[in-house]
């Protein structure tokens, strides 16, 4: 029975997710039952694709992303996919009608990183950052509005803002192993063998801001969904903080991190704050 097969595939994605981020993982299980499991879908579907890219080094990673990638149309045409991700993602693909632009334009950008290292403009950047995490955010805004299109329109640009904040705040975190290890440079006009302050500060407004276009949105998301992406926003902004108070010249050398028990305090905070309205 195919019902067998789409638990073992939904068992899957929940592993990816709760295997490559506890912080993800934990902020998922902050949402209500009945869309929790699309988000998993979700998340493991573009981890996969993301792993491709970053961690493959001993494979051929072009052909394994083009792989993936006629998999994912397959499966998307085809409604079933022997890859339990694939066939996980299809489904929330078609529960939700998530429109086919969003994934295609985040494959773009996944792919732009088995190549391209170094990105010297604004538009380039934006680009990159609306593959790679804006449409992320609008894929799960999908199922949090349960596919409503008029409240998906009206929460969409706070939606992109909430998920460049986290891409940009990812990147600033990781900045050591990108440049180091996989020789890529996010940020435009920033020479990141000479991060100082100055340019530190001017990466964190930027990022700043866009936690504020993002948190205006929280507020209006659905009962089933505000807990959990507020644990994602004040956790993200933790680690915001943390890399603020941080001298650019460890952020270059250490990998910042919230310790565990911070994240279980910051959760309690959002439920506090979820609990007494104050979102």
């Amino acid at each position: 029975m195919k019902t067998i097969f789409d638990t073992v595939s939904y068992s899957c994605s929940k592993i990816v997710t709760t295997s490559y981020s506890t912080s993800f993982s934990l902020a998922s299980r902050m949402l209500a039952d009945s869309i929790r499991q699309d988000i998993y879908n979700i998340y493991g579907f573009v981890r996969f694709a993301d792993e491709i890219v970053d961690s493959f080094h001993d494979y051929d990673k072009a052909t394994l992303f083009t792989d993936f990638e006629q998999e994912m149309y397959k499966a998307i045409d085809q409604k079933i996919s022997l890859n339990p991700i694939l066939n996980s993602f299809q489904h929330t693909v078609h529960k939700y009608g998530i429109e086919a632009e969003l994934y295609e334009a985040f494959m773009k950008s996944m792919r732009l990183d088995l190549s391209k290292t170094t990105y010297l403009t604004d538009q380039e950047y934006k680009e990159y950052i609306y593959g790679s995490a804006d449409v992320v955010g609008l894929m799960c805004l999908k199922v949090f509005v349960n596919g409503d299109q008029e409240k998906y329109d009206a929460l969409k640009q706070s939606a992109m803002h909430l998920g460049s904040a986290f891409q940009k705040v990812n990147f600033l975190r990781d900045l050591k192993a990108d440049f180091e290890d996989l020789s890529r440079t996010y940020f435009p006009n920033t020479d990141l063998s000479r991060l100082d302050e100055v340019s530190k500060q001017k990466i964190i407004a930027d990022i700043e801001y866009d936690f504020k276009k993002g948190y205006e949105g929280i507020a209006q998301l659905p009962v089933e969904a505000k807990f959990g992406v507020h644990t994602a926003y004040i956790y993200y902004k933790k680690l915001l903080n943390k890399l603020k108070d941080t001298p650019s010249v460890e952020i270059k050398n250490t990998r910042i991190r919230v310790p565990n028990y911070q994240k279980f305090g910051l959760l309690a905070k959002s439920y506090f704050d979820c609990r007494i309205n104050t979102i």
